[in-house]
């Protein structure tokens, strides 16, 4: 995906026509959001599970083929060498840094959480350095110099951040709370993917006119109302709210996705668009993964502190039901009767209180993130 971006970035050379080309990047990015969960559930309700992933291949096939004859080639004219070290330095701060985020809700592992904590921030120091010291860096950390340039690639995480995020509680409260099955649960999400696209379209004549600041903030701000809305509806939220909510968490990132995008590859000098357009993918990865860690890690810590698990249960069921919303509904499956459904009743309770909590969270780092793009946007 970095090398999509870079060749958009040295294919179009006029800003107006690169910032449509960006907004098509980005909402094909939204249509495959669209397209997953249905496809998915449609697989799922008729297939075996691996099918998911088989569906992938005939694309990729189609994809290696159609490539070399449909795409121009760019490239660097002065390629540095394969830098493995930085490689296994960059595994080296990520890997452990999310794992520890997601352990630490177990006290029995906080110890190994904060020692892996310790492993990912030296890696990360390590790696830092040997960026800045290298007369070819694997990652271009120089462009980070342009506020500009960083407060772009910062709201592409927090985008990115707030729609994983989103999508981890959604898909299990319409499965395993309302009990949709998975092709339904797709259908819901279906209008806010579509809105995705419509806003990365839309906003190209805005940001002609308007300053990306303001936009970026705008859209933040629209991912913030999206949150601050599940929190307070909290139990009371309807499957229909929900799927409001998606519909503004969709405008936000449709929007801010193509603004930032644009930002990230222009405010870059074009012999660095390769650079650029890697940073803005990481970004991307490092919010996903981010806001699965950060805001899956509030979820589970709130919906152990609440579920209230009854006894007969094997050792390895109540341990389920007392880790996760799904084990607790497999769990009261193989309880039935009165138990079950107070055990299932509980576990719904304890995971909505969770998403409540965890929605708050979210809402005031998305404003939080609106007021950062208008301080470091500014100078654009």
């Amino acid at each position: 995906m970095p090398a999509t971006l870079s060749i958009i970035r040295n294919v179009f050379v006029d800003a107006g026509e690169r910032r449509m080309a960006l907004a098509v990047w980005s909402t094909m990015f939204a249509a495959g959001n669209a397209l997953g969960p249905l496809v998915g559930g449609t697989l799922l309700a008729h297939f075996h599970w691996g099918s998911v992933f088989l569906v992938a291949v005939p694309i990729l096939v189609l994809m290696l083929v159609g490539v070399p004859f449909c795409v121009p080639e760019s490239r660097d004219p002065m390629p540095g060498p394969v830098d493995v070290p930085s490689m296994f330095l960059s595994l080296g701060a990520l890997a452990p840094i999310a794992w520890a985020i997601k352990s630490f809700v177990h006290p029995e592992e906080r110890g190994f959480a904060v020692a892996m904590l310790a492993v990912g921030v030296v890696c990360g120091i390590a790696f830092v350095r040997r960026q800045l010291r290298s007369r070819t860096p694997m990652l271009d950390l120089r462009l980070f110099r342009s506020t500009a340039f960083t407060g772009s690639v910062l709201m592409n995480l927090m985008a990115m951040f707030s729609l994983t995020g989103f999508l981890f509680f959604i898909a299990q409260h319409l499965q395993l709370v309302a009990g949709l099955d998975p092709f339904a649960s797709g259908v819901v999400l279906i209008p806010g993917s579509v809105l995705t696209i419509v806003a990365g379209l839309a906003v190209v004549p805005v940001v002609a006119r308007v300053a990306p600041r303001w936009v970026v903030s705008v859209s933040l701000l629209f991912s913030a109302a999206a949150y601050a809305l599940v929190a307070v509806l909290g139990h009371h939220a309807s499957i229909a709210a929900l799927a409001f909510a998606f519909v503004l968490l969709g405008i936000g990132i449709g929007a801010s996705e193509t603004v930032t995008n644009d930002l990230i590859i222009s405010t870059a000098p074009a012999d660095k668009a390769g650079a650029a357009s890697a940073m803005s993918e990481t970004a991307y990865e490092i919010g996903a993964v981010l806001g699965t860690a950060v805001l899956g890690t509030i979820l589970a810590t709130t919906y152990r502190a609440h579920v209230v698990v009854p006894g007969g249960l094997s050792s390895t069921a109540h341990t389920a039901a007392q880790e996760t919303l799904g084990g607790a509904v497999s769990a009261a499956s193989s309880l039935g009767g009165p138990t079950g459904q107070a055990l299932l009743e509980s576990a719904r309770a304890a995971f909505d209180s969770g998403v409540t909590i965890t929605a708050g969270v979210a809402a005031v780092l998305m404003v939080i993130a609106a007021a950062g793009a208008v301080v470091m946007l500014k100078r654009r």
